[in-house]
């Protein structure tokens, strides 16, 4: 069966990824062209699948190198267990903005003076500065 190729402009009207994203992604090794003509880019119509899972990656908030890293740049295989850790990663994050959520709807219908001295307004606070914290010494690490 022959291979499809489509062009950058292609690429780019059906993904809406910028032109100089895709020449980023070819050139850190996400994804590869097929060949050129003139400066026009080729792409093997596969592209778009694995632009779709950088785009998916992304949005699970993966890094690049982790997106290399679990789609092994080939899209044929990928990591489960860097997936279950980002999923537990994911079910964190909605838990503390659960909390975050659910913090800012009591501070407006709170009848304290300020929310200031809002007791649970306040608890609110410290713990974002405690997650903060802790952002930082991982990434210190």
């Amino acid at each position: 069966m022959p291979q499809k190729f489509i062009t950058t402009t292609e690429v780019v009207k059906q993904t809406g990824i910028p032109a100089s994203t895709l020449r980023y992604y070819e050139d850190i090794g996400l994804i590869q062209s097929s060949g050129r003509h003139g400066i026009m880019r080729f792409f093997k119509t596969k592209v778009l699948q694995q632009l779709s899972l950088i785009l998916l990656g992304q949005a699970a908030d993966f890094s690049l190198d982790e997106i290399s890293d679990i789609a092994l740049k080939n899209s044929s295989e990928i990591d489960r267990q860097k997936l279950l850790e980002k999923s537990q990663q994911v079910d964190n994050k909605i838990k503390q903005l659960t909390k975050l959520r659910d913090g800012l709807i009591h501070a407006t219908h709170c009848s304290a003076p300020s929310h200031l001295q809002c007791p649970k307004f306040q608890r609110l606070l410290s713990i974002t500065q405690k997650d903060k914290k802790r952002k930082l010494q991982r990434k210190a690490h």
